[in-house]
């Protein structure tokens, strides 16, 4: 399991721009098998602002690995991927998620974010992921005012044989929710996730269809909703802090989602986003299957992106 999920890291962080991974990679750059110099540690600062690490990050690599080359005049480019790795470990502390609970029964996750942010995938995805882990989930088609929603829901709804709770274009999402929540309690599944709409966050009917989701789940459980996950497209990098910052103001978050992130030049940006909010990130998306959606591992990030191994 380890081993597919470093894989699955490790080949999506690996389009982490071209410098980037020329100077980390396997083969060339620093790991090549020379030693550190001046031209090097200028590549090593443009690759980590290219891979959007953010000043205080890249700062903080940069003066931890010219800290040891002046102990160690023939520093290589392994033990420099090491250091970057450590020092994004412990910048990263606490930013996993942590495993869903069983004692709420059943557990309600809400999913919001804007449009294009990979919501509804997302939304299917997870509930593939806690089947394939033998817990029973069912999806809630929240988001009726996009039109093309309720199509693509469906069809991930179909392809992965989960159970989903719809209504037509323009319905009342608070009704939806109301009828996913009573649908998921009869059926006796375990986890209900909802797909939300995704209007621009600056807009406040969004956020108030927001509140009256969460509203009308607390009649039913006064807890509920569990969680609320923002959605945040990768690709957008540290540029997404504002929006979640939005969201968390105005509905109340509870952790992140990161998807997007194969392909993207932009896969360092996951400390500036956790070091901004210090909000925990649940699952990373890193490729358009299914099995793509992997819980967050601070660890197997940190080493996949510098290149490293599952030593």
């Amino acid at each position: 399991m380890m081993k597919t999920l470093f894989s699955k890291f490790k080949e999506g962080l690996k389009r982490t721009t071209p410098t980037f991974y020329r100077v980390f990679g396997e083969s060339g750059g620093i790991f090549g098998g020379k030693t550190l110099d001046a031209g090097s540690l200028e590549e090593l600062e443009e690759a980590l602002y290219g891979a959007d690490f953010g000043v205080e990050t890249t700062s903080e690599i940069l003066n931890e690995i010219e800290a040891a080359l002046k102990k160690e005049k023939q520093l290589r480019g392994l033990e420099a991927a090491r250091i970057g790795a450590t020092v994004l470990k412990r910048r990263m502390e606490g930013a996993e998620g942590r495993l869903l609970s069983t004692e709420n029964n059943p557990e309600v996750i809400c999913l919001v974010g804007v449009n294009g942010s990979g919501k509804t995938t997302t939304a299917a995805k997870l509930a593939h992921l806690f089947t394939g882990e033998g817990r029973t989930a069912l999806l809630g088609a929240c988001d009726t005012f996009r039109a093309a929603a309720n199509e693509q829901i469906k069809t991930w709804a179909e392809r992965l044989h989960i159970d989903l709770v719809a209504s037509h274009h323009g319905a009342d999402a608070g009704a939806v929710a109301f009828d996913a929540y009573q649908a998921v309690a009869s059926r006796g599944r375990q986890i209900l996730i909802l797909d939300t709409a995704g209007r621009l966050h600056t807009k406040g009917n969004l956020m108030e269809e927001l509140k009256k989701i969460r509203r009308v789940l607390q009649k039913l459980n006064g807890t509920a909703p569990h969680h609320s996950w923002l959605v945040v497209d990768g690709s957008l990098g540290t540029n997404s802090i504002e929006q979640a910052r939005v969201f968390h103001r105005d509905f109340g978050l509870s952790g992140l989602v990161v998807t997007k992130l194969d392909g993207t030049s932009r896969g360092g940006a996951l400390a500036g986003i956790y070091g901004e909010l210090k909000l925990p990130i649940y699952f990373v998306g890193l490729g358009e299957q299914p099995e793509d959606l992997q819980p967050f591992s601070v660890d197997t990030y940190a080493k996949a992106i510098f290149g490293l191994g599952e030593e």
